[in-house]
C-alpha cells in the first residue's frame, strides 16, 4: 500500500503513511499573503490539478531565528506559509477532529515543530490539525482603517478549510476542537467571541490564556506609531508594507524590547498590562470586545470548554533573578503595578510564599493565566478546569511547572528533542498518558473526565497530587476580584 493522495477542493495532495495513519504537510487554506494580500484578510487559494507533494514542513509565518533550549523555534522561508498539517488515523473514517493553534507571543512559532506531531492523538481515534497564521505587525498591526486581526482571520479561514475539506481526511466536520496554548489559547478566547467564527467549531481547549489578551484601538496605534518610527516611515500599512521583511522583524524586535524596558502606562496605554504589542485588537467588528466580556455576556456558551493553568507559569521569564534582594523586590513592584495591586496585595503574596522570587512567580501566574482561566470558568458557567503541576529538574528545580512544561505531556511525546530543554529528562508518562487521555477524550465528548469548575470549584491535577482539588488558594482568588 502507497502513500495515500486525498482529493481536497482545491487540489489533490500525497501525504505519508506512518505507524499510526498518515500525516499531510503544509496544505494551503490561504493564498501566500504577500505583495498586494499583506496587509488583506486571508485570498482563497488559487486551485491546482497536478499531485501537490505534502510530505514535507512548509514555510512559516515570518519572524525572527531566535531560539533556546526551553522554546525551540524553527524558520523555514517562504512566502505559502498560510498552510496545516493533517494527521489522520484513516482517510477513510469520519472520527473527531482537533485544530491546534500554537503560541509564542503572537510573534513566533509555527506548525514545523516536531514538539507539535500529533501522531498520538491520531493513534487514539483524533484527525489532528496544526495551522500556520500571520504573526507581529502582519497579523495584527492595526491603524484603525481597513480589516483589524488578520492574524485571527488566518485562523478563521483555516477553520473554514477544516470545515469544507477535512471530511476527505477523515474528519467529522461536525466535531471540531480548536485548542491552543499561549498566545494560541488567547486566541482561542477570541474566537469563542467572534462573529466570524460562529459555528466554525464546537468545543474550546485553552492552555496557559484564556479571554484578556486583547488591547484597545488606542494601544494597537501606540504600537503601530513606534513600529512606524523605528522603520522610518509614516504610521499607515501602505508604507510599513515597503519594509523588507527583514526590517520589519527588526522594527518589531525594536518596539519589543522598548516595551520591555519601560511597560509604563501613561507610555502604552493598556498594551504594558499584556506586556505584548502584537496581539489581537477590539477593533469592534471583528474582535467586538475584550473575550472575557464577551463571555460573560453570553457569548460561546453552547461550546464546551477545557481551560487551565501551569501552577508556576512565571518561572520560566524570571529564571535569572535572585531568591530575594533589591531587584526581585523592584520587579515585583513594577509587574504588581501594572495590574493595580498595591503594597498590602505584595505582602500578601509574600506571606503565601516562601521567599521574594516565588511571591513575583505566584503574583505573574495569577495575573496572566490563573486568574484568567478560573473567570474564564466562572463566566462560562459549566467548564472544565485543570491544573498542571509537574515539575521539571532543569536549571537545579527552578523551572518547575512553568509555561509551556504541559506540552509534552499533552501531546504524549516526552521524548521529543524539542522539549529536551524543558524536561531535563525522561519526564513521567503516566502524568502523560492521564493528560493527553483527558484531551482525547474531551474532544470525542465534550467532557475530560471531572465536573465542571462550577461544582464546588472543582479543578483536576497533573503532576502533583493527580487528584481533584476544590477552592484552591480561595484568599489569592479574592485578592483578584473586580481587577482582572
Amino acid at each position: 500500500m502507497g502513500d495515500p493522495v486525498v482529493h481536497t477542493p482545491t487540489g489533490p495532495v500525497l501525504g505519508e503513511l506512518g505507524e499510526h495513519g498518515a500525516v499531510f504537510r503544509a496544505v494551503p487554506y490561504a493564498a501566500p499573503p504577500v505583495g498586494e494580500l499583506q496587509f488583506q484578510p486571508p485570498a482563497p487559494v488559487k486551485p491546482w490539478t497536478e499531485v501537490r507533494d505534502a510530505r514535507k514542513a512548509g514555510a512559516t509565518a515570518p519572524q525572527s531565528g531566535e531560539s533556546s533550549e526551553l522554546l525551540p523555534n524553527e524558520v523555514i522561508p517562504g512566502d505559502d506559509f498560510l498552510h496545516l498539517n493533517v494527521w489522520t488515523p484513516d482517510v477513510g473514517g469520519s472520527a473527531p477532529v482537533v485544530v491546534f493553534i500554537h503560541g509564542g507571543a503572537f510573534v513566533t512559532g509555527s506548525n514545523a515543530l516536531t514538539g507539535y506531531d500529533g501522531s498520538a492523538f491520531a493513534r487514539d481515534g483524533v484527525v489532528f490539525v496544526a495551522i500556520n497564521y500571520r504573526l507581529g505587525a502582519n497579523g495584527f498591526l492595526w491603524y484603525g482603517d481597513g480589516v483589524a486581526n488578520l492574524g485571527l482571520l488566518d485562523q478563521v479561514a483555516a477553520l473554514t478549510w477544516v470545515r469544507d475539506s477535512i471530511a476527505a481526511f477523515g474528519g467529522d466536520p461536525g466535531s471540531v476542537t480548536i485548542m491552543g496554548e499561549s498566545a494560541g489559547a488567547m486566541s482561542v478566547g477570541a474566537l469563542m467571541t467572534m462573529p466570524a467564527a460562529q459555528g466554525l467549531f464546537h468545543r474550546a481547549i485553552m492552555e496557559s490564556g484564556a479571554g484578556h489578551h486583547a488591547i484597545s484601538p488606542a494601544g494597537a496605534l501606540k504600537v503601530g506609531q513606534r513600529l512606524a518610527k523605528a522603520l522610518g516611515v509614516a504610521a499607515t500599512r501602505e508604507a510599513v508594507a515597503t519594509a523588507s521583511t527583514a526590517q520589519l522583524i527588526a522594527a518589531q524586535a525594536a518596539v519589543s524590547a522598548q516595551l520591555g524596558k519601560s511597560p509604563f502606562r501613561r507610555t502604552w496605554g493598556d498594551v504594558a498590562t499584556n506586556l505584548m504589542p502584537f496581539e489581537p485588537v477590539i477593533d469592534g467588528d471583528v474582535l467586538p470586545e475584550l473575550p472575557i466580556r464577551a463571555i460573560e455576556n453570553g457569548a460561546g456558551r453552547d461550546i464546551d470548554v477545557l481551560v487551565g493553568y501551569n501552577t508556576q507559569e512565571a518561572r520560566l521569564f524570571f529564571l535569572e533573578l535572585p531568591t530575594s534582594g533589591v531587584k526581585t523586590r523592584i520587579t515585583t513592584f513594577l509587574m504588581s503595578r501594572l495590574f493595580g495591586l498595591g503594597r498590602k496585595d505584595r505582602a500578601a503574596y509574600r506571606g503565601w510564599t516562601s521567599n521574594d522570587h516565588e511571591a513575583l512567580v505566584a503574583l505573574l501566574t495569577d495575573a496572566v493565566y490563573r486568574i484568567p482561566a478560573l473567570n474564564l470558568a466562572e463566566a462560562h458557567g459549566r467548564a472544565h478546569v485543570y491544573r498542571f503541576s509537574w515539575e521539571s529538574p532543569a536549571y537545579d528545580g527552578r523551572l518547575g511547572a512553568s509555561h509551556a512544561m504541559e506540552l509534552p505531556y499533552v501531546f504524549d511525546n516526552l521524548a521529543d528533542p524539542n522539549w529536551r530543554g524543558l524536561l531535563a529528562g525522561p519526564g513521567s508518562q503516566p502524568v502523560a498518558t492521564r493528560m493527553h487521555t483527558a484531551w482525547v477524550d474531551f474532544a470525542k465528548t465534550g467532557t475530560p473526565g471531572w465536573p465542571p469548575y462550577t461544582a464546588d470549584r472543582v479543578e483536576m491535577e497533573f503532576g502533583g497530587a493527580n487528584t481533584l482539588q476544590t477552592n484552591l488558594h480561595p484568599e489569592s482568588r479574592h485578592l483578584w476580584t473586580n481587577r482582572r
